[in-house]
């Protein structure tokens, strides 16, 4: 707590890149559902960038880089 007595929290962000053959919103669900398996007290997850990957043979792959904040536990 701070001298007004207000509880103080620590965020840490880090990005992660969730894939999908269909859609850049599936690739991003897929990212913080992945994340979400072993962060704890996820908080707000922001796309930062898409992009496509495409195969020789004109497959598409969507791609979605997500910045994932969770409050920060000192280990």
């Amino acid at each position: 707590m701070n001298d007004k007595g207000v509880r103080m929290s620590v965020y840490r962000v880090i990005d992660v890149i969730g894939t999908s053959a269909s859609s850049w919103e599936e690739a991003a669900r897929e990212a913080i559902s992945t994340a979400g398996g072993t962060l704890h007290d996820l908080r707000i997850a922001e796309v930062a960038k898409q992009d496509i990957v495409v195969s020789d043979d004109g497959t598409l792959l969507f791609r979605s880089r997500i910045q994932l904040s969770f409050k920060y536990t000192p280990e």
